[in-house]
């Protein structure tokens, strides 16, 4: 459903992405995730079309982002990082707005708005000003207002940023029940147990390049299945064992200032990059 091949994209001083190739299957929920300055907002720029292509080629469901925009556009909706509804129109208004942007025939437009407010709970505030909705109300009408035209991609940009706990595993709920309905997802996100929790497959960029792509469960297990964390000289360092025993034996010898714990994905994200995605 995605594809990109060898893509490469240069600004005057910097070089954003170094030959990344990538194919994301149909039906798949892929989290990209990598440290600020990484690439990721480019790659998804490149893939909207908002950013031109320096080398290399991407498509959406087969056609090209460069050749056949227009096509490529129509086979995504995106939900942004930005909160950008317009807050002095109602939910209904601002989805009818993009429907029209996409041509939807008005009865065809308001039977989708009318399908889609039951589909995320929120057929109570149809006629409720957007300025008047919570944070977490008004993330759900921007996966909505994405889903107006049926797209078969749906890029997600930082989807539950700002969030409490219980919102976010509501917006995250949401995000299953729509891949499960068939569309492809690409998720970029800050919260790692976002991804861990969420994607069928994870990529990790770092300056510019993929340095590692597999289910999360694979990730994982690369480096171990527990982690010691010791704090020494004010430092905190992590230590990674295949058994509980093994962790628990090493510790043994230790006096206090440790933890022992399941691996996360963000362990294996540190492990191979010296990063945190922040």
């Amino acid at each position: 459903m995605i594809e990109i091949v060898d893509l490469v994209k240069e600004y005057k001083t910097t070089k954003a992405l170094r030959g990344i190739d990538l194919v994301v299957n149909s039906g798949e929920l892929f989290a990209y995730l990598g440290p600020n300055g990484a690439g990721k907002t480019t790659t998804i720029r490149i893939l909207t079309g908002l950013t031109r292509i320096t080398v290399g080629r991407a498509r959406l469901n087969g056609h090209d982002v460069a050749k056949e925009s227009l096509a490529a556009k129509q086979q995504y909706g995106l939900v942004p990082q930005h909160i950008n509804l317009d807050s002095d129109l109602t939910v209904f208004e601002n989805l009818l707005v993009h429907g029209c942007l996409h041509h939807m025939p008005r009865r065809s437009a308001k039977q989708r708005i009318d399908h889609l407010l039951s589909y995320i709970d929120l057929s109570e505030k149809r006629d409720t000003l957007v300025k008047h909705l919570s944070g977490g109300m008004k993330r759900r009408v921007l996966i909505a207002r994405a889903l107006m035209h049926a797209p078969k991609i749906l890029f997600l940009d930082e989807p539950s940023v700002g969030l409490d706990a219980n919102i976010r595993r509501r917006i995250w709920a949401l995000i299953k029940k729509i891949q499960q309905e068939g569309v492809t997802i690409f998720l970029t996100t800050h919260y790692i147990e976002e991804a861990e929790f969420l994607a069928d497959r994870v990529a990790f960029l770092d300056q510019g390049r993929i340095v590692a792509l597999d289910t999360p469960q694979n990730l994982m297990a690369g480096i171990g299945s527990w982690a010691m964390d010791q704090l020494v000289a004010d430092n905190m360092h992590t230590l990674y064992f295949h058994s509980q025993e093994d962790a628990k034996h090493y510790a043994a010898g230790l006096k206090n200032g440790f933890a022992i714990r399941r691996v996360n994905l963000e362990d294996a994200f540190l492990s191979l990059t010296g990063k945190k995605v922040i």
